[in-house]
């Protein structure tokens, strides 16, 4: 997505959760206070960066409700769009590189999050992505699509992605 909407010649920023976390909110544990401080921060940093014209992509997992709510809050309703990123915690656990999920199952890793620490699921995202179903570039076009037909970017500007018939298994 990111390297779509740079190609069509918009300013784009992914702030990454796990970048964020060694920057920013280096000092922050994984409580829920320190949670709800990352999360924060992560919208007020976005808040910046669209007052400067940059539409930003936020990759961080956000467990509860009422901080992406405050964050909405934040860059006001029409410049925040959820996107529910929804895969069952077993495809994730087959997917994590890392060997987080491992160490978070024989308590390595306390407050992890779908394992030792709650999750609550958006309940009215604007976009629901099902990545343990649909390839990720038909994910990428249901965001597209969401953006364009809410006026937020340009159908002359923006390069739609190739769509696959390819679906994960």
């Amino acid at each position: 997505l990111q390297s779509l909407l740079f190609q069509s010649n918009f300013l784009v920023y992914i702030l990454d959760g796990d970048l964020v976390r060694k920057g920013l909110s280096s000092d922050l544990d994984f409580s829920r206070e320190g949670r709800k401080e990352n999360i924060r921060r992560i919208g007020e940093t976005s808040k910046l960066f669209t007052d400067a014209g940059f539409i930003i992509i936020v990759a961080a997992i956000s467990p509860f409700r009422k901080d992406r709510s405050d964050v909405r809050n934040i860059l006001d309703s029409d410049r925040f769009i959820e996107v529910y990123v929804d895969c069952p915690i077993e495809e994730c656990e087959r997917r994590d590189v890392k060997g987080q999920y491992k160490l978070a199952r024989s308590g390595e890793i306390l407050n992890f999050t779908g394992v030792s620490s709650p999750y609550e699921h958006p309940i009215n995202p604007e976009i629901h992505l099902k990545t343990h179903i649909h390839a990720p570039e038909k994910c990428i076009a249901e965001i597209v699509d969401y953006l364009m037909d809410n006026k937020l970017v340009s159908l002359k500007k923006l390069n739609r992605p190739q769509q696959t018939n390819h679906e994960r298994t």
